[in-house]
């Protein structure tokens, strides 16, 4: 998983609420084994739509999303944080997500700050409206900013945080234990040796 720090990205706005996780990733797409190659499919039914956001040229790129709230609702399937991260997506942006989908971003090396409605209906607006209009997205400060003069904080669990500057997820967690459960391993089999066998 990528380190998170910061990042200066255009920011592509979804003013949509309750963008379920059906739509982020039809599960006609579900049938892949790989955490790979779901990009493509993100938003499937939407891009079909000619003014759908993602058609324009101008988001090409784009590594911050901003949306409505409850975000991520539905099914609990990790797929829908596999297709934002395929497609390209480290930042989500939106005033409330759904838990499910909240820790599988997570887990997944993407960053979900929560703002204001107020502060996302600003950045929405702004983002449809000024061309090249980019945010910035400090994990470290917990802070998103722009060149207009925008700042607000997002608050973020501190072991989250911890895993994505460090670019950690569940099997790189454990890796970081990887000598001490080695030394077990070689002392429980050991151990299983040296104990008098039932007769």
């Amino acid at each position: 998983m990528q380190p998170f720090r910061t990042l200066t990205s255009r920011a592509v706005p979804l003013d949509r609420v309750n963008v379920d996780t059906d739509q982020i990733i039809p599960k006609q797409f579900l049938k892949r084994i790989e955490r790979s190659g779901y990009g493509e499919f993100l938003f499937y039914d939407w891009r079909n739509e000619s003014n759908f956001v993602l058609n324009d040229p101008r988001y090409a790129g784009a590594q911050i999303l901003v949306a409505g709230k409850n975000f991520g609702c539905g099914s609990s399937r990790e797929h829908a944080a596999w297709a934002l991260s395929d497609y390209g997506f480290r930042v989500v942006i939106a005033p409330t997500f759904a838990d499910i989908f909240f820790s599988n971003a997570g887990k997944n090396g993407i960053v979900l700050a929560r703002l204001t409605e107020a502060e996302v209906a600003l950045l929405l607006e702004r983002s449809a409206t000024h061309p090249d209009y980019q945010l910035t997205v400090s994990l470290a400060d917990q802070r998103v900013t722009d060149s207009h003069g925008f700042s607000a904080s997002f608050e973020i669990d501190p072991f989250r945080k911890y895993c994505l500057l460090e670019g950690l997820d569940d099997i790189g967690l454990t890796l970081r234990h990887a000598s001490a459960l080695d030394a077990y391993e070689t002392m429980h089999d050991h151990a299983h040796w040296l104990s008098p066998r039932a007769n």
